[in-house]
């Protein structure tokens, strides 16, 4: 007689598995895989703990030799990084010390150093640069190569695969060899440090990526689903949106991440099409040369407020992500 369990009765394949799973050599091997899991994680974390706790620290602390471990934290990195700052006199120091309690406390870890807050620094108005021309650019790039990946994956287009080709070789330029002569475009367009100029050049560099990815997720949507559509009386516009939309959400999400990531991190565009107005985080955070030396502690405090976006935006996103990563990898 049959021994039925509270899902029906036992196969003897599913009591195969279930014993296999058990059997110490699949512990023994899912044990390894996870400590392996764990050292590489923990080896790619070093730069990042390693910044978080070179923003903690002194100017001191920083150069000491060997290098310090164990030490009181400080805010200085964060007041050089948001704060522009002078140097000031015996004199004026003394007078500063003398009305110490009514000083902030900005003022308090600037006078410290021997140096008086003159202003709030470049890095939040980079910052701001950064988030603008990355967030449209972003949407510009997803929206129109979304379009574009559907009409290649739907349509019969003339000299589709040329096309695509022709797509994917704009992502195999290095930046380098198109600097000057976008550099030259750009001032005689008067788009030379601008938003707009940035946020157009990341938009057209990141349309190949767009199209290339969205066209491998829609690929995947079955068409009959919007024939079925189709026939019911929809238009290819009402089709797309109801239909084809909704089941694409975690390839969009995914090619947001990377688009984002790379328009977000890029430095060498950043550096040449910019001086002022528009200059972003990257390069920024890169000519940080600070008063009296480079300031370590303020870079590396730049640099982890540069990272914090990005990581909010992985994270929001990170069951989108996961799942357009591994979409249309397993097939009935």
């Amino acid at each position: 007689m049959a021994k039925f369990s509270e899902t029906g009765p036992r196969s003897p394949v599913v009591e195969s598995i279930r014993v296999d799973k058990v059997s110490p050599r699949y512990r023994t091997g899912h044990t390894i895989r996870a400590v392996f899991a764990w050292t590489f994680a923990l080896i790619g974390l070093i730069p990042v703990g390693v910044m978080l706790i070179t923003a903690f620290k002194t100017r001191a602390d920083i150069v000491s030799t060997p290098p310090k471990l164990i030490f009181k934290p400080t805010l200085e990195g964060f007041v050089y990084l948001l704060t522009d700052r002078v140097q000031i006199s015996a004199k004026e120091k003394e007078e500063l010390l003398a009305n110490y309690e009514n000083l902030g406390w900005m003022d308090r870890v600037a006078l410290q150093s021997g140096q008086k807050i003159n202003g709030p620094s470049e890095f939040v108005g980079t910052l701001k640069n950064s988030l603008i021309i990355a967030g449209l650019s972003t949407l510009l790039a997803v929206g129109l190569g979304l379009f574009a990946a559907y009409a290649f994956s739907r349509f019969n287009v003339m000299g589709k695969n040329d096309l695509l080709f022709f797509i994917l070789s704009t992502r195999m330029l290095p930046a380098v060899v198109v600097t000057i002569p976008l550099f030259l475009m750009y001032r005689q367009l008067k788009l030379y440090d601008t938003h707009l100029g940035l946020t157009l050049l990341y938009t057209v560099f990141s349309l190949s990526l767009v199209v290339w990815l969205l066209k491998g997720f829609i690929d995947e949507i079955p068409k009959e689903y919007e024939e079925a559509a189709l026939i019911d009386g929809y238009s290819r516009m009402q089709a797309f949106y109801k239909i084809v939309l909704p089941q694409a959400v975690t390839g969009i999400a995914a090619t947001t991440v990377f688009v984002l990531i790379f328009a977000w991190n890029e430095y060498a565009f950043a550096l040449m099409m910019t001086s002022e107005s528009a200059r972003t985080a990257p390069p920024g955070i890169a000519t940080m040369l600070g008063i009296g030396g480079i300031e370590w502690s303020a870079i590396a405090a730049g640099a982890l407020g540069f990272l914090i976006p990005v990581v909010i935006v992985t994270f929001a996103l990170r069951k989108h992500l996961l799942r357009g990563v591994t979409f249309g990898a397993i097939r009935q």
